[in-house]
């Protein structure tokens, strides 16, 4: 039995939990979602939980909202292999997008055969005379539906121990695919290793699923309007750090965020001097919230 879920108590009542006790420290229980955000935003500026903290617990209340389209990364964007493939040629598609699981395709990527598992390849590699065909050692792809909520994905992927997902459209066609990691980021903020470090030093502008996109701050504004089809100006600031700092009125910390022209821009990355790294989030259409 897990203490945590059943903690010990002396009286043989259940203690209740901290985000509990936190509500009832200001302005009683919440009665709706709003109310919730505005007690836990109070509970920050009171010094009871830290900025990242707070920003966790927003976290899981829009992961709550979401549903796997919002977070997909695009097919477009997939790195995929195709089955007939010998290791020889897909292996520098594998060394160069550093990526540990990669869905294995028949044609096209429509037709996903399965997924084939770094780890997987590696262990075969070690075996003397032996000549690696992928159908071998590929494992069975979970398909998703596109309206998937996030929430359920998370716990499936928890209970299930999978870590990656093909998301597939109301036609059946393959639209994407959504990683364990990239529900964890809306939730701790972005999970970056030596790659991406790579990736943010020579693009200016990256996409990381259909809404959101990780942008260095010193793009210029001319490139991140003709990027995005937006009209901010450059009377004020040159950069797009500059618009975001004028927008702050003080130099933020990591993951503190602002809403410009209903963009929301969250800082990623800075230090002590200046803005380094930004993360943004466009609002989904309004038909999308209207199906939903």
């Amino acid at each position: 039995m897990n203490n945590d879920d059943n903690p010990h108590s002396s009286n043989g009542s259940s203690s209740k939990g901290w985000l509990d006790k936190l509500v009832q420290t200001f302005s009683g229980e919440p009665q709706n979602r709003e109310e919730l955000a505005e007690i836990i935003s109070e509970a920050q500026q009171k010094d009871v939980i830290d900025p990242e903290t707070r920003n966790m617990i927003q976290g899981v209340l829009g992961v709550s909202e979401m549903r796997v389209r919002d977070i997909m990364i695009p097919r477009a964007q997939m790195v995929t292999i195709d089955i007939t493939q010998s290791v020889e040629s897909f292996l520098p598609i594998v060394l160069e997008s550093a990526h540990s699981r990669f869905p294995v395709i028949a044609e096209d990527k429509d037709h996903v055969e399965g997924v084939l598992l770094a780890k997987d390849l590696l262990r075969k590699a070690f075996e003397p005379d032996v000549e690696i065909q992928l159908a071998d050692i590929i494992r069975p792809a979970v398909i998703i539906p596109e309206s998937k909520r996030v929430d359920t994905l998370l716990r499936e992927f928890r209970e299930h121990r999978y870590h990656m997902a093909i998301v597939v459209d109301e036609y059946g066609g393959v639209s994407g695919l959504v990683t364990i990691e990239d529900i964890l980021e809306l939730i701790v903020g972005e999970i970056e290793d030596e790659h991406d470090a790579e990736d943010e030093e020579s693009e200016d502008i990256k996409a990381l699923n259909k809404y959101t996109y990780s942008v260095k701050a010193l793009t210029p504004i001319d490139e991140f309007n003709e990027y995005f089809k937006t009209d901010f100006s450059d009377e004020q600031a040159d950069t797009i750090g500059g618009i975001v700092l004028n927008a702050f009125g003080h130099l933020p910390e990591k993951d503190e965020s602002v809403m410009i022209n209903n963009i929301l821009f969250r800082v990623s990355n800075a230090d002590g001097r200046r803005l380094i790294q930004l993360k943004i989030t466009f609002p989904k259409p309004d038909e999308e919230q209207a199906q939903e």
